[in-house]
């Protein structure tokens, strides 16, 4: 049921949009949390999913998932069967998998259909049609007295899909502006670590049962180090340290600085000395660049991670409003997966990243748990989590059909802004 389907769901679903609004619209200093239903509330989801999701891009795969010709990953977002594929010609497309015949999914939710995989041609099981790997019709058994019926006529229907910096995306409306438009102060902070040419090497899947917005305040804010991540991050990265970057229409960009000690550990690492865990470095970066996180979330909800040896990637896909799916994976240089004690990093580095993930998925469950509550209350926000605010800004810009407007001002907090002071 959709927001406009009665007076009553309207009224309700105006509320929330208000409450959103109003809250977005305090300064940082007086920021507080959303009101719970934009947590919890199916109405609402069903707007983000028609007014945000369908409308912005959407994050599915990164290209050495997808190397050889044939190559594919299957998924469903927001009731459509996708099929992420490279084409013979090397060109990746988003195609539906709704055979153009009697509408059946060409790849069932089955263990008889792998969700990623190789193959030379798309097979509908049902009626044996056969596609080629761009969705153009190549045969169809038994159709020869269908009047009028050309095989040209009945292709596998395609979505508006770009590549940016490696990564597929898929907009479902077909109007978003460009990727190389929207994200281009993005590009060029990221340009450094080169991901189109970076490779997955750790894929860990989670189904998570808590809303897509607490997965995405989880993944920008550190605060939380200091309790959540105590013994992990926090050590190497404290949360008190982290600052974010003014406001930007289409992404949010947050500082999570190594300590001296880290940073310390690697410059001795680099001139020879002991080995610090990890890959070998992304060549080219500045200290600044190399020594810390660089954490980001390209609204709505692709989540993209940069340190000194590596890129962290999440595709998040929202199924419900308490319920979201996640990917999360390391990616690493052509050079760091030919560099010896590759294989052991790679063990180690999984663990990790499985251990801080874990860390996370506990949290945000007790997080949507406490949403549900009759006691939940509007929770004041620290400047240290100015990321969750600035996402606020941007669900309460799209509620109006625009994005934020770019901010003209040094960051509020962090050497920047003490800078500027000075």
């Amino acid at each position: 049921m959709t927001a406009a389907a009665s007076p009553e769901i309207s009224a309700k679903l105006e509320a929330i949009l208000t409450g959103i609004k109003e809250t977005a619209a305090l300064p940082l200093s007086q920021a507080r949390t959303l009101p719970r239903e934009a947590y919890t509330d199916e109405d609402y989801f069903a707007f983000e999913r028609e007014n945000i999701f369908k409308k912005d891009w959407m994050c599915l795969a990164h290209v050495s998932q997808l190397k050889p010709p044939g190559s594919y990953i299957a998924l469903d977002l927001f009731d459509e069967p996708l099929l992420v594929i490279r084409d013979r010609e090397g060109a990746i497309r988003v195609l539906s998998r709704v055979c153009a015949h009697r509408a059946m999914d060409i790849m069932p939710d089955d263990p008889a259909f792998p969700r990623e995989g190789e193959t030379r041609l798309l097979v509908c099981p049902y009626h044996k049609w056969v596609y080629e790997l761009d969705g153009t019709l190549r045969g169809c058994t038994q159709m020869h007295n269908a009047e009028g019926f050309d095989k040209a006529d009945w292709k596998l229907a395609e979505f508006h899909s770009e590549v940016w910096n490696g990564f597929v995306f898929v907009n479902f409306d077909g109007n978003a502006k460009p990727l190389s438009e929207q994200y281009a102060d993005f590009d060029r902070v990221i340009a450094p670590w080169n991901a189109a040419d970076m490779e997955v090497a750790i894929e860990l899947e989670w189904d998570c049962d808590f809303n897509w917005k607490v997965m995405v305040e989880n993944w920008m804010e550190s605060y939380h180090h200091i309790g959540t991540h105590a013994t992990t991050l926090n050590v190497s990265m404290p949360g008190e340290l982290t600052w974010s970057e003014p406001e930007h229409p289409y992404f949010v960009h947050a500082h999570l600085p190594y300590t001296e000690k880290l940073r310390g550990e690697l410059r001795a690492s680099r001139a020879g000395g002991p080995k610090v865990p990890g890959f070998e470095w992304i060549e080219g970066l500045s200290e600044d660049q190399a020594f810390e996180w660089g954490l980001f979330t390209g609204f709505p909800c692709f989540m993209f991670l940069t340190t000194h040896d590596r890129a962290l990637w999440s595709r998040l896909l929202p199924v419900a409003a308490d319920r979201c799916l996640l990917l999360t994976t390391t990616l690493v240089s052509k050079k760091a997966k030919e560099a010896p004690g590759y294989a052991e990093a790679l063990v180690s580095e999984t663990d990790m990243l499985n251990t801080f993930h874990s860390e996370d998925m506990v949290m945000n469950a007790a997080v949507q748990r406490g949403l549900k509550s009759s006691k939940v209350v509007r929770g004041r926000l620290s400047h240290l989590e100015e990321p969750v605010w600035l996402i606020q800004r941007y669900l309460a810009a799209r509620a109006e059909g625009r994005y934020p407007e770019k901010a003209n001002r040094a960051p509020y907090h962090g050497p920047k802004a003490m800078q500027a002071a000075e």
